[in-house]
């Protein structure tokens, strides 16, 4: 099994994030993790589709998104040639004791304490996956309240690729 991020342009319309996740689920496609914005456009939404399969599933994957009215562009967001960053808040059972430890660790990899409570911080962190699993990792040994993560949105690097719709 391997893991591709497709970029898809789609109308700004009612629906459309409906119906590219009911495709998936007819045609039973994993979606890991799926974001979606209007673009500078605002007659277009940009969405972000991290999925996983064989090399065929994957090849399909892309060509049924493709066919569906409301897509106006899809294209692969490869590993070496895009910029992935995902969103993460994570509250952390933390009083006086644990609250420095935290602290630092959240220095370490430039993340922002965004609410402090008595027994508990909140904290955001930007980044590739690798980088928000790696500080998951390090924060094991307190005890995680919450956590929500937005899902990875990537971009393209340089203007090779830019899709300009009419």
């Amino acid at each position: 099994m391997q893991k591709k991020v497709f970029q898809l342009l789609v109308d700004n319309t009612s629906g459309v994030l409906s119906r590219i996740s009911g495709l998936f689920s007819r045609r039973g496609y994993n979606i890991e993790s799926i974001t979606a914005g209007v673009t500078a456009d605002p007659r277009y939404t940009r969405i972000t589709i991290v999925t996983s399969g064989d090399d065929e599933i994957l090849d399909q994957i892309e060509k049924q998104v493709a066919k569906l009215v409301d897509v106006k562009d899809i294209k692969e967001l490869k590993p070496g040639s895009s910029v992935y960053r995902e969103l993460a808040m994570i509250k952390v059972k933390a009083g006086e004791l644990e609250r420095q430890g935290v602290i630092a660790i959240a220095d370490i990899f430039r993340a922002k304490i965004i609410d402090v409570a008595k027994e508990s911080l909140i904290i955001e962190l930007t980044g590739n996956q690798e980088k928000i699993e790696a500080f998951m990792n390090l924060l094991s040994g307190y005890e995680i309240l919450e956590l929500a993560r937005t899902g990875i949105a990537g971009l393209g690097r340089g203007i090779e690729n830019v899709t300009y719709l009419d």
